[in-house]
């Protein structure tokens, strides 16, 4: 339901019977599954999920202490939904889109108090609307009839509903307007405001979902180097407890080459999305150099809020990704932590008394994440524009165990697994993506994209890598009993090169003004440049050189530093020339 609508002209049409945690029961209220209900004397705002003859089950979205049996239940008539217009970027939401900065001003106090409600969208405010189409155009669902500068990177375009009939335009009006205003008259007698509502359960219509061939490209090696995601892809990040899921999150909200960034924090700590809230207003984006905030929408509905809540933010947030992916952008998702939303299912369930599945999660489990990841993909929108939605959905396994439902149900839908390694994590090497257990099918979809905008031998150069770190794997478990010197002098040699593709290709620092965003020139020039080592010191291992003398050459150790430089391409050029150089010194 909007948030813009008055409750004070809803009537009264039920009476609370029980309350149990988020769960409250009611009878003789008159509702529909999915209707927006206001319950009790504060007017909490809950979802009605079950109906039973005369008795209504309902899931409150705010703390129901203090309510009890006998107080009133309204009924809106309409089911949740979201605000869309203009205003929805630079904002940070609950999970039931009300926009925290105004529940603060309202309140004067940063405690909020329950039943306090706010539009999603700002509806005093006037936004300059310039018209796309002129009288007498023949105009149809989802086309663009305006523009509207939201900030100073995003033009927000005001499209026809998808539920509209279309029509010719009788009249077009252009100026300053409210979103509520019209702007738009057409033949069918339907009018066209900058504000839509749409319904978050359902998925906004798009025509065809095709096939992605581009990467979104996140600036992080591991990813975009080993197990690259899609433009329209999905994607999982588990990993356990201090492994770097929601750093690794963030470090994608920011650098990926994504349009716009609707970035969910549910069920995560509040510290969190403050660290968001602080970072991403003083950081540039790399296409445009504007704010980072210009082209991202949060929704914080963190640990110490209700559970309730988290069930809908997932929801909420997809609904917004799909609106502005109508307009043709390409939108990524950033849901921290969908085991937080599978919880509160959980919990919800377990209080419905429904039969448990697997850990007492509810059996509908699967469905229901296939239903959010679904909602992914590159569109051949309606309007004949293409837009997409790339979803990363962290999981935060219990003890770190992957084979727990939550993580085990999103494996079987996403396409790109990046395996956080809490090992890895406690050597200090971020990102902690396990390259012998992530993997990515995306791969042979998107190397055209890299041979044709890169490299041409990009995935000859890849593979050599990834064969690399797979003969590490199998010759550690030999070293843990022998030891190095026992090998033979090839295979030390394959230990050295693979140290330097772990240190200086795989491993990259986030806090580092250069190093927390990597290009992909400088992607592969790096791994070129560790190859070209690779191909020297076998080389001169041929001509008879020790090892030893191998890894002992000067040029060898500045491979380490080359995500560092700032002049990247002359520090690169230098080492290879001063490796190819040193090396055949030896021979």
């Amino acid at each position: 339901m909007s948030q813009a609508e008055d409750i004070e002209s809803v009537d009264e049409d039920g009476v609370i019977e029980s309350v149990s945690g988020p769960v409250v029961t009611a009878t003789d209220l008159d509702a529909r599954m999915n209707d927006v209900v206001y319950v009790g004397d504060e007017g909490l705002m809950g979802e009605v999920i079950e109906i039973e003859g005369n008795l209504t089950t309902i899931q409150v979205y705010e703390e129901t202490s203090g309510v009890g049996p006998g107080e009133p239940v309204e009924n809106t008539g309409e089911p949740l939904s979201v605000d869309l217009g203009p205003g929805m970027l630079d904002s940070i939401y609950d999970g039931v889109q009300r926009p925290l900065d105004v529940l603060e001003d309202k309140m004067g106090t940063a405690f909020l108090d329950r039943g306090v409600d706010a539009p999603g969208i700002d509806l005093e405010k006037e936004w300059e609307f310039e018209p796309e189409v002129e009288e007498g155009d023949e105009v149809e669902p989802g086309d663009v009839v305006g523009i509207v500068p939201e900030t100073v990177t995003i033009d927000h375009k005001v499209m026809v509903p998808p539920d509209y009939e279309g029509g010719e335009v009788t009249a077009v009006e252009s100026g300053e307007f409210t979103v509520e205003e019209t702007v738009v008259e057409l033949s069918s007698g339907e009018e066209i405001q900058m504000h839509q509502e749409w319904p978050v359960r359902e998925a906004r219509p798009a025509g065809n979902k095709e096939t992605p061939t581009e990467p979104l490209v996140t600036g992080q090696r591991v990813q975009d180097g080993l197990f690259p995601l899609a433009k329209g892809g999905t994607a999982a990040i588990p990993g356990p407890f201090g492994s770097g899921k929601t750093v690794t999150q963030q470090q994608l909200a920011k650098w990926s080459d994504a349009d716009i960034v609707v970035y969910i924090g549910c069920g995560e700590r509040g510290n969190e999305m403050t660290e968001v809230i602080e970072d991403f207003p003083e950081l540039p984006d790399p296409q445009t150099g504007n704010p980072l905030m210009a082209r991202t929408c949060l929704i914080a509905n963190t640990s110490n809020m209700p559970v309730a809540a988290r069930e809908s933010c997932i929801y909420t947030g997809i609904t917004i990704a799909e609106y502005y992916r109508d307009m043709g952008y390409d939108v990524a998702l950033m849901a921290d932590s969908t085991s937080r939303w599978a919880e509160a299912m959980r919990e919800i369930s377990s209080r419905l008394e429904e039969m448990p599945g697997e850990e007492g999660y509810p059996a509908y489990l699967a469905a229901a994440l296939s239903e959010f990841y679904e909602r992914a993909g590159k569109f051949q929108l309606i309007n004949g524009d293409e837009g997409s939605i790339s979803v990363v959905g962290a999981v935060s396994p219990p003890g770190g165990d992957f084979s727990e439902p939550v993580t085990q149900n999103t494996l079987r839908i996403v396409k790109t697994f990046w395996a956080l390694d809490a090992d890895l994590a406690e050597r200090r090497h971020f990102p902690s993506i396990n390259w012998n257990e992530s993997y990515s099918l995306y791969k042979d979809q998107l190397d055209p994209w890299w041979t044709d905008n890169v490299a041409d031998d990009w995935a000859e150069t890849r593979q050599w890598a990834v064969d690399v770190l797979d003969e590490e794997d199998e010759l550690q478990e030999i070293v843990q009993l022998v030891g190095k010197d026992a090998l033979p002098e090839d295979q030390q040699l394959t230990l050295e090169v693979a140290r330097y593709l772990r240190e200086a290709w795989l491993q990259q620092n986030a806090l580092h003004d250069v190093d927390t965003y990597c290009e992909p020139e400088k992607t592969y020039r790096m791994l070129t440049a560790i190859k070209t080592f690779n191909d020297e010191a076998f080389d001169a291992l041929d001509a008879g050189v020790p090892p030893e003398e191998i890894t002992d050459v000067e040029a060898a150790p500045k491979l380490n530093r080359m995500g560092t430089a700032e002049e990247w391409e002359e520090f690169i050029d230098e080492i290879e020339n001063d490796l190819k150089e040193q090396l055949r010194e030896l021979y």
